[in-house]
């Protein structure tokens, strides 16, 4: 990923756009003081994870309040498709998240915030650690001190990563012809709880580290309704991965493109992919369940039952492709987990939840959904300004 390139929260510009023809009416902000239900806000709402749950939301018929600076290759896709598919039903401001005032304008009316908005990336945090920690640890501070300041504070959900745990530098493996496996038990048949202790690595995980600890500490000392997920993998439909974030969806592109695929390391690190609709099932239940669960974090991921090596994903990608893959190796990148699994156990115990999706019907959905859009990735990508030019002049 290049500087800059980041989800829905890097320009530092605080533009302010209210696109105005996506309202059921003239005067929208009044409108929603009126008698209309309040809207849903979720930050980096144009993102994959965003625009999947807000897409989920808006067919349910609530109301959509995304916040995004569009500033991610591919998001003005995701965009022009919730407003082609839910139009009147959704607003949209493109801000940065480091904007105050901004940030607690768009909270103050909202029934349910999620926050994904954030620099995604380690090897961009490695190269820009203050851009990093403004985005991630100032923007989600920023969130938090407009959610404190609304008389009935909403429920707040916010991603967080298995990326707060370290490199597990003391996890002991055996290494297998495609994988590597914890030679703990308990590990291996359930995967990383949440007591494991933290321990950031990189500024990436020190800028995640610090939003996920301030979100619980504002549940505990404000009293404010809040919860973390620390994300595995997720993978699935509108996901436009690259080599820094995404992985699934970027090796099945680069697949389809007839691009090599670069591994780093030896390809037996092991990840739990958990795809994107039971992800947003778990959003959901996370706010159904809120009274119970503010002030926690709770590991999401696939689980034991949804773990791949990048090397497996390399062979059922040859399946689905119908022919051999151009693959290179190259060093191991820093703080890369060998082995990263969620247990999930306790976030499912509390809710009922349990993903539904195996690998390999995700990772064929993934592939079947990219490849009958495959020439998108060699157009010119979308202008975000010429964007925001057409949906002011009602043109979608």
């Amino acid at each position: 990923m290049t500087r800059g390139k980041t989800n829905a929260a890097a320009n530092g510009n605080g533009r302010h756009h209210n696109f105005k023809t996506l309202s059921a009416t003239p005067g929208n902000t009044n409108a929603r003081t009126n008698g209309k239900s309040k809207p849903i806000l979720i930050t980096g709402g144009a993102g994959f994870v965003g625009s999947n749950l807000a897409h989920r939301l808006l067919s349910a018929g609530r109301r959509v309040r995304l916040l995004d600076n569009l500033s991610r290759s591919g998001v003005e896709r995701n965009l022009q498709w919730l407003i082609e598919t839910h139009g009147d039903l959704l607003d949209i401001e493109v801000p940065d998240v480091r904007n105050l005032s901004i940030v607690k304008e768009a909270v103050k009316d909202a029934s349910q915030v999620f926050h994904f908005a954030a620099q995604v990336a380690v090897t961009s945090s490695l190269g820009d650690p203050i851009e990093d920690f403004e985005i991630n640890a100032r923007g989600t501070l920023n969130l938090l001190e407009a959610v404190r300041n609304v008389h009935n504070p909403p429920p707040l959900v916010f991603t967080s990563t298995n990326k707060v745990y370290g490199n597990l530098a003391d996890l002991q493996f055996t290494n297998g012809v495609t994988r590597y496996s914890p030679v703990n038990r308990l590990i291996r048949e359930r995967g990383i709880g949440e007591k494991r202790p933290l321990d950031f690595h990189s500024p990436y995980g020190c800028s995640k580290g610090a939003a996920d600890q301030y979100v619980i500490d504002y549940a505990r000392t404000y009293r404010i309704p809040a919860l973390v997920f620390r994300m595995s993998c997720i993978y699935g439909p509108h996901q436009y991965g690259n080599e820094d974030q995404g992985w699934v969806a970027h090796f099945v592109i680069r697949a389809l493109n007839g691009e090599p695929i670069t591994i780093y390391g030896d390809g037996k690190q092991v990840r739990d992919i958990l795809f994107i609709d039971d992800l947003v099932d778990a959003f959901l239940l996370a706010q159904q369940h809120m009274k119970k669960l503010t002030g926690n974090a709770f590991n999401i991921g696939g689980g034991p039952q949804n773990t791949i090596s990048l090397l497996e994903l390399l062979d059922l990608l040859g399946e689905l492709h119908g022919g051999e893959l151009s693959v290179h190796f190259e060093d191991w990148r820093a703080a890369d987990q060998r082995y990263y699994v969620a247990d999930t156990n306790r976030f499912g115990g509390l809710t009922g939840w349990k993903p539904k999706v195996g690998v390999r019907e995700g990772v064929q959905r993934l592939y079947e959904w990219l490849a009958a859009g495959t020439q998108q990735f060699h157009a010119a990508p979308v202008a975000v300004r010429e964007l925001a030019r057409v949906v002011e002049a009602g043109k979608v």
